[in-house]
């Protein structure tokens, strides 16, 4: 008889028995990837607000915010108590013939805080199904007599066949098939986008565009579309009749400073936007697209087309994951997430900013909103000359290895020596981001501030010299 492994058995696995068996089952290159740039070297017992607590008995202070997951932090009371509330009362998971009281307070919730009347929800598992659904939507909405959709030079929205192709990311540098009709405009650019849309007419001079996908803020490249620009592309697509979809999945629920980041300019509407991560209140999988009504009813408000968005997912209105974004959102609003990370806002802010001119060769900038900033970091020393001279291939031909090496180093000295956990992106200029839950409060932004500080006065030589020496020098 085949071993399996129990929840006992795996639970009481150290951290070499896990990577033997990520080697083994998952993949041997995460394990190396990983390890080699200081993560994954240590397993998690448990976690609770802003903290992790590993194996070794470390307190972390965990400031990735879950890449957007965690906006309640890990394990928020209110959560778990609606997540063991539903379970202990046998509640019914999922079931497409009978209605569900947790989807029809979820949808109604959704239009409540949402502006205008984007009213109507559809509720798949994950971001990237968010924003395909959502451009499907838009797709049957104009009867597929329209064949291009827009999206940023910098965007990203997911890593699926669809999503990846509307990812303009350097993380999708595989030329897989996608959907067809792609093109792309320079983000908060609205010349470009203008350009973009006379590229894209037929013969007769019809716009052939069915839809422009766009982040209002893009958390992985710490950029963001001014008022301006965001309004203009709001009446460039009213006037040609293309459907306007917000991407805020990892800005939603008030990371940004507003329970969404677009919602900080009165009267824009969208006509989707999109949400997930922090959305299931860092336990639930679950996404969601929000359409305005009129749009709805052309696409799907018909006996012919009403199953085919509604469940177009096998879980759709899985029950516990709805009874969680129900008290999720609850939670958001009664303890007024915007008002949360506007005061990380008011401690990151002058602190970056102080550490940027205290270290002007170092740090080359900061920028970011709420409790969603990024430090670009440069420098290091003559040591990474090397890396250009490199074999091609594998690590060494990313041109942006030597910005990545010098801000995995910083993390790594952060983790190591003072117990605060951060992460860089992979698009743009590759940031360290500072994504503090939004449970965390004055004590922790200082600390975080103090411990940067301290990283930084060791010198950027030192830092990446033991860093290479310990870590990256395993790839290759």
């Amino acid at each position: 008889m085949a071993h399996l492994i129990g929840l006992d058995e795996a639970e009481a696995m150290d951290v070499d028995t896990v990577h033997d068996l990520y080697r083994t089952y998952i993949n041997k290159s995460q394990v190396r990837l990983m390890t080699s740039f200081g993560f994954g070297r240590e397993l998690v017992d448990r976690a609770e607000g802003a903290y992790i607590h590993t194996r070794d008995g470390r307190r972390i202070l965990d400031f990735t915010g879950g890449v957007g997951v965690l906006n309640h932090g890990h394990n928020h009371p209110r959560v778990l108590a609606a997540r063991q509330r539903f379970q202990e009362r046998r509640r019914m998971e999922v079931h497409k013939t009978y209605f569900s009281p947790y989807l029809a307070a979820l949808g109604h919730n959704l239009a409540q805080i949402l502006p205008g009347d984007l009213n109507r929800s559809f509720l798949p598992n994950s971001g990237a199904e968010a924003v395909e659904g959502a451009v499907k939507l838009a797709y049957k909405y104009h009867g597929g007599t329209r064949r291009q959709v827009l999206r940023s030079d910098i965007a990203f929205h997911g890593k699926l066949l669809g999503s990846g192709g509307l990812t303009g990311s350097a993380q999708n540098h595989f030329d897989f098939p996608t959907i067809p009709g792609i093109r792309a405009f320079r983000y908060d650019d609205l010349d470009s986008v203008r350009e973009a849309l006379a590229e894209a007419r037929d013969a007769k001079g019809r716009s052939d565009v069915y839809a422009l996908l766009i982040e209002p803020f893009s958390a992985s490249t710490m950029r963001w579309c001014s008022e301006e620009f965001l309004r203009g592309v709001r009446e460039l697509c009213a006037a040609e009749d293309i459907v306007l979809i917000f991407d805020e999945i990892y800005t939603g629920w008030g990371k940004t400073g507003s329970m969404f980041h677009f919602t900080r300019y009165e009267g824009l509407i969208p006509d989707i936007v999109t949400t997930s991560k922090s959305f299931g209140g860092g336990k639930s999988s679950i996404s969601a697209f929000v359409a305005r009504d009129a749009l709805f009813r052309k696409a799907y408000d018909n006996m012919t087309d009403a199953m085919m968005q509604s469940t177009s997912t096998t879980y759709y209105g899985f029950g516990e994951e709805t009874a969680t974004a129900i008290e999720a959102i609850a939670v958001a609003v009664e303890e007024d997430f915007p008002a949360r990370a506007r005061a990380i806002e008011e401690v990151l802010t002058p602190g970056l900013e102080r550490i940027r001119k205290t270290y002007p060769d170092v740090v080359t900038d900061v920028a970011g909103a709420g409790a969603l900033h990024g430090v670009f970091l440069s420098g290091g020393p003559k040591v990474l000359d090397l890396v250009g001279k490199l074999p091609v291939g594998g690590p060494a031909k990313d041109p942006l290895l030597r910005t990545k090496i010098i801000t995995a180093a910083v993390i790594d000295t952060l983790y190591r020596k003072h117990d605060i956990y951060a992460y860089y992106t992979l698009n743009g200029r590759s940031p360290l981001v500072v994504s503090p839950p939004l449970v965390a409060g004055r004590e922790e932004c200082e600390r975080f501030l103090d411990a940067l500080e301290a990283t930084l006065a060791e010198g950027m030589g030192r830092l990446v010299g033991r860093f290479m020496r310990e870590r990256v020098s395993s790839l290759w």
